[in-house]
């Protein structure tokens, strides 16, 4: 039996996909997107989808925890909490359609935000699975430049991020 190294992800009947944080001579500490951190024994059944070599090898914490976000955010549709600015906390938004009779629309605000999240996060599995894909480099591109435009056009929405690593952004770097 080969063991599993640090990084290896896994998909546990009970727990669910998860990554290989730690191994000992008799367990493999893994973190599960759901479960959070459970030992399990090293000859217990489990589906193994990535596997990385076992290296006796000094690696820190923060390593392994930056490793785990990156991997955790790209094989997940979990998306990270992204709280609303606190001037807009409890807020709402209210629709006015030109024609005074008909009635107007009121959302809170906190719902909308949720949804523009929503949008933002599918853009980038969107985006992750278009630069994983088989396509030709050249359309990469083309498709790459469309999305670009997407957050471009959404950074109206900018304003109701409390954190500014969160926002959209068109051109820049994301």
């Amino acid at each position: 039996m080969t063991l599993l190294g640090i990084g290896s992800r896994i998909k546990h009947s009970s727990y669910g996909l998860g990554v290989v944080t730690n191994v000992t001579s008799k367990h493999y500490w893994v973190t599960f997107i759901e479960n959070g951190l459970e030992t399990i024994e090293i000859d217990s059944e489990f589906e193994v989808i990535e596997s990385v070599e076992d290296e006796v090898d000094t690696i820190s914490f923060f390593e392994v925890e930056t490793t785990l976000k990156k991997m955790l955010k790209k094989w997940s549709d979990i998306s990270e909490v992204v709280p609303i600015a606190d001037k807009w906390k409890g807020g709402k938004l209210l629709l006015e359609p030109k024609d005074t009779s008909l009635a107007c629309k009121e959302i809170p605000i906190d719902s909308f935000f949720h949804k523009i999240v929503m949008v933002r996060d599918r853009i980038r599995v969107m985006e992750q699975k278009i630069n994983s894909s088989d396509l030709d480099d050249q359309s990469k591109v083309d498709l790459q430049q469309y999305i670009t435009r997407i957050y471009g056009s959404l950074t109206t929405f900018n304003v109701l991020f409390k954190i500014k690593e969160q926002q959209f952004t068109g051109s820049k770097s994301r």
